[in-house]
């Protein structure tokens, strides 16, 4: 039953955010359903419900953290396994691709991170419009690809298996996994990302100590070692793609937001995300032959990445729940000059010793890079519906940065036979991208403002 009440507001203070006379009388009609108790309430339409459905975010319960727990999985297997390239690019210069320059082996890696990032541009609007049901053609792929790469003997082979096709398959499964996330948490948002990016820790850990075990057993070689990665990723992508759902209704307006780039505060982030991502890779690739070139072992620097990725789990998690309390951007300034001002010091630090503690270190903050710019990312749109549109184009925009970022280190390298012009270039870069935060918060209100 559905009645309909006619009432004088006299004095309405605003209207669509605008003064009105205090004066003049306002001639509302104020629907009222009734309740189940027969209570009259005001009538709410179909789109003030939807909009309040959407900006209702569950920040908890066994449903939203199963989500945040299968982008974990989605995560580990992905990016977690593009954190281990350091490995194949040690493996490559003294096996398969000897014969090419350490420049040449990087573009792989390169065009893998690069193919992640701007397979996103594709992930994130998908799975805003279709939800999950579109992540599962993309994993599927994605280990194709790495399967394939275990057949492969030429470096056009390599290029194409490990680097083209397999980052963008990597980019279109891993982007679905954070646009989930985004939609089930708000005020909590730093902490289950934290989390879910943290599962590539956990991949940087196992894939790098995994691949150096096997590549050095006679028994299984490079062919055997890499399919058993791929049937890992198999099993853990088939459990984590069950739990990924999304939570609000379809999008269904244009596949991409071209308005956004009109939007400063997203401009201003996009410009110091490409800057921090032009150089945090670098020590991810380097880190090992640099440690080879000062006297430690193969096998010691193998762990490296290891070591780094294991730092980063906690990099990743720990500033994402400081984030939610003392703000996203003033963490990400934070994370962002500490680790410009580290890869300064890279330069100096020569012993085995010194170098395990840089690794750690960096891994801690460079971790922390990577989970805060996705975060800042997805707190951008006010409609949660776009937040993978917006994470999507973001970060194929700071795929140009890791595309060209290990590319020019490594012909650094090859000139100059030194890492100290690596250190410089990509110290200026990442501490200029943390500097240049301090701008998005003048836009967004001041330096001193908690966003």
């Amino acid at each position: 039953m559905q009645s309909t009440e006619t009432h004088k507001v006299k004095g309405d203070p605003t209207s669509f955010g605008m003064p009105v006379d205090s004066g003049v009388d306002i001639e509302r009609s104020v629907e009222k359903a009734e309740t189940k108790n027969g209570r009259l309430e005001p009538f709410q339409s179909e789109a003030e419900k939807q909009n309040a459905f959407i900006m209702d975010f569950p920040d908890g319960g066994a449903r939203a953290w199963s989500v945040a727990a299968g982008a974990a999985g989605v995560l580990f297997c992905t990016f977690g396994y593009i954190n281990s390239f350091g490995v194949y690019q040690e493996y490559y210069q003294t096996h398969q691709l000897s014969h090419r320059t350490p420049s040449d082996i990087s573009w792989i890696g390169s065009l893998q991170v690069f193919f992640l990032f701007s397979g996103s541009a594709v992930g994130g609007p998908l799975f805003d419009r279709f939800g999950g049901k579109t992540i599962w053609p993309a994993a599927l792929l994605y280990v194709f690809c790495v399967m394939m790469t275990s057949l492969c003997k030429e470096y056009y082979q390599f290029m194409l298996a490990q680097g083209i096709l397999g980052g963008i398959a990597t980019g279109m499964t891993m982007a679905p996994g954070m646009t989930a996330v985004g939609q089930y948490f708000n005020k909590k948002r730093g902490a289950a990302m934290g989390i879910s990016v943290a599962g590539s820790s956990v991949g940087g850990v196992i894939f790098p100590i995994a691949l150096a075990k096997m590549f050095a057993n006679p028994k299984l070689g490079f062919g055997w070692s890499v399919r058993i990665i791929g049937f890992i990723m198999l099993a853990v992508l088939g459990i984590s793609c069950t739990t990924l759902r999304a939570r609000l209704p379809p999008r269904k307006k244009s596949f991409f937001l071209p308005a956004a780039f009109k939007e400063l505060p997203y401009i201003t982030l996009l410009v110091s995300a490409f800057l921090m991502m032009l150089g945090v890779f670098i020590p991810i690739f380097y880190l090992p032959s640099y440690a080879v070139q000062y006297g430690m072992s193969t096998e010691l620097a193998s762990y490296l990445i290891s070591i780094l990725n294991g730092a980063s789990f906690f990099g990743r998690v720990i500033p994402g729940i400081l984030a939610d309390k003392v703000g996203r951007l003033n963490m990400l300034c934070a994370v962002g000059v500490s680790t410009g001002i580290l890869v300064f010091c890279w330069q100096s630090i020569t012993s085995s010793a010194s170098i395990i503690v840089f690794a750690a270190i960096y891994g801690f903050c460079s971790g922390a890079i990577v989970s805060l710019v996705t975060l800042c990312l997805a707190m951008v749109p006010k409609n949660p519906q776009n937040i993978g549109t917006y994470m999507g184009m973001g970060m194929f925009v700071t795929a140009f940065a890791a595309l060209i970022g290990p590319p020019i280190n490594g012909a650094l390298v090859e000139q100059y036979h030194s890492y100290d012009q690596v250190a410089d270039f990509s110290g200026v870069v990442v501490l200029v991208g943390g500097l240049f935060v301090l701008v998005i918060k003048v836009v967004e209100g001041g330096i001193l403002k908690r966003v």
